[in-house]
């Protein structure tokens, strides 16, 4: 199955927690549609590291660090499913 829409849309959504990676859920991508994605969480996991954060902010560092840690876990899923299925990436 092809990817739905724009990868760099799916990989925002993930940041933001509208969206979550499983096993089976990327059985259905191919090993080019799981390297697009896994291209574009590390885009987003970039924009969202330049944002600069005001240091009485709290909240907004609790934000920031929620989507870094969504991306994160998305990216060590995708890793690990393609590892235990043997396609390089």
């Amino acid at each position: 199955m092809a990817i739905a829409g724009n990868p760099k849309k799916l990989a925002q959504d993930i940041a933001d927690g509208f969206m979550n990676l499983s096993a089976p859920g990327l059985k259905s991508y191919t090993p080019a549609d799981l390297k697009i994605i896994l291209t574009n969480l590390a885009v987003i996991q970039r924009e969202v590291r330049s944002i600069q954060i005001p240091a009485e902010d709290a909240l907004q560092f609790k934000a920031k660090n929620m989507r870094l840690s969504r991306l994160r876990q998305a990216e060590m899923v995708m890793r690990s499913f393609c590892k235990k299925m043997r396609i390089s990436i």
